[in-house]
């Protein structure tokens, strides 16, 4: 007798027949597919960005003083320090106590204290409530639209936005923007921030893909500020090449240079680079460059209105013709009055969702540009975007699931119907 004929047989679930196995292999390749779209937004990636103040702050405030004591030439340094400030926002002459009643906070970037001798690098915060009155019109210059911040940082021949934790990312959600004439949108990096907000996307000029990611964030442009690091040896001097671009087109702006003198002070260059970032742009907005791109509103890539007049037009023909034809078969009363032939039908709409297959940016443009331009289509949002796989839309149409099926087939498209839904490929 055979050895596995006394062998006892598995039972139950653990009985290995073809179709258990396959079921646990689903299984197993489910959990291991889950396991990998989670750690792709998992792990410690976001920081949160501070609540912007509408205190005005000037920065860079240079002090070099001395007095009959260390605390002495600390105090006449901070006075100072209030009085240059004040001077840079253009304020009128106001005695020292008058403008330190105006004061919220010194900012200390840098100081050395000794020898009754103050050496420091300051920044005072003014309370616009109360400074406001005296600097007449400086909160009332007109400001920028809402930008999304795509903050890049170039290193080892590597680039980074929010796939991990950075330095850079840290400083410009850091930095305290309440006072600047740029309205920044600034993304946390969490979640799926990392996948939609990527170096990758700055170098795509499709107006349908950046629309969908400036709808999830509400801004209107883009601000792409590059930090390229070089590293010149393990505790050394660290170089920064800052590039400033914008727009869907990565439009160049500016560029300047900057060194830390260890990886220590890094954190310190960086901060001064976006300060130094912010004048970059405001002055592109000063000068008419950050401007709202037209093209990026979805009524620019909407069927243009002389062909939506054709379209209506020819709608109008049609249901004039079906009106005639249903009136000359029915009998009428000629001492009657004749009702007007209709010019217009009335279609109830409807908000179907499809499915699309998109292969690679290209596809998902060309369909999303194909349904838009289907006539009765009233309008398009992607509630799901997946490059490589399937993506979703939202469809508002003029008539019945069936008649869009229809008019996708008309367009070229393979079209499979759900019972609520629809699923579309070329």
């Amino acid at each position: 007798m055979a050895l596995n004929a006394l062998l006892p047989r598995p039972q139950g679930l653990l009985a290995a027949t073809p179709a258990r196995l396959a079921v646990l292999a689903f299984v197993v390749a489910f959990l291991a597919g889950l396991g990998l779209a989670i750690a792709q937004v998992d792990g410690e990636r976001g920081i949160p960005v501070i609540s912007a103040s509408s205190d005005i702050d000037v920065a860079g405030i240079k002090v070099d003083v001395t007095a009959d004591s260390d605390e002495e030439a600390r105090r006449k340094g901070w006075q100072e320090a209030v009085r240059k400030g004040w001077e840079k926002l253009g304020g009128p002459k106001l005695a020292d106590g008058q403008l330190l009643s105006l004061v919220s906070a010194v900012v200390i970037e840098n100081e050395q204290l000794g020898g009754n001798r103050y050496i420091a690098t300051l920044g005072v915060t003014f309370d616009r409530q109360r400074a406001g009155g005296y600097l007449g019109g400086l909160a009332q210059k007109a400001r920028s639209g809402p930008m999304l911040l795509i903050p890049v940082t170039m290193s080892g021949g590597s680039a980074m936005v929010y796939e991990q934790r950075n330095p850079w990312q840290r400083a410009w959600a850091e930095y305290q923007s309440g006072t600047s004439r740029i309205d920044y949108v600034r993304p946390s990096g969490a979640g799926s921030d990392s996948l939609l907000v990527t170096y990758g996307q700055t170098g795509r000029h499709s107006r349908a893909w950046w629309n969908t990611v400036l709808d999830q964030f509400g801004a209107a442009d883009i601000l792409v500020p590059i930090a390229e690091l070089h590293y010149q040896y393990p505790g050394g001097p660290v170089q920064g090449e800052f590039t400033a671009r914008y727009g869907p087109d990565n439009a160049y702006l500016d560029s300047f240079t900057m060194t830390a003198a260890s990886p220590d002070e890094l954190p310190q260059m960086l901060s001064k680079a976006v300060l130094q970032f912010d004048q970059i742009f405001t002055k592109a907005l000063e000068e008419g460059k950050l401007r709202p791109d037209p093209t990026l509103s979805r009524s620019g890539i909407e069927v243009s209105p002389i062909i939506q007049r054709l379209i209506e037009a020819s709608r109008a023909a049609q249901a004039a013709e079906t009106a005639a034809a249903s009136g000359s078969e029915a009998s009428t009363d000629a001492s009657s009055p004749t009702p007007a032939p209709s010019t217009s039908v009335v279609t109830a709409s409807g908000t179907y969702v499809v499915q699309f297959a998109t292969p690679d940016g290209g596809s998902f443009d060309a369909t999303l540009s194909g349904v838009r331009a289907i006539p009765g289509v009233r309008g398009v949002g992607v509630s799901s975007t997946a490059i490589g796989g399937t993506s979703v839309m939202q469809v508002t149409f003029a008539g019945t699931l069936d008649q869009l099926a229809a008019a996708l087939r008309a367009r070229g498209f393979n079209v499979t119907q759900g019972s609520n839904a629809l699923r579309i490929s070329r």
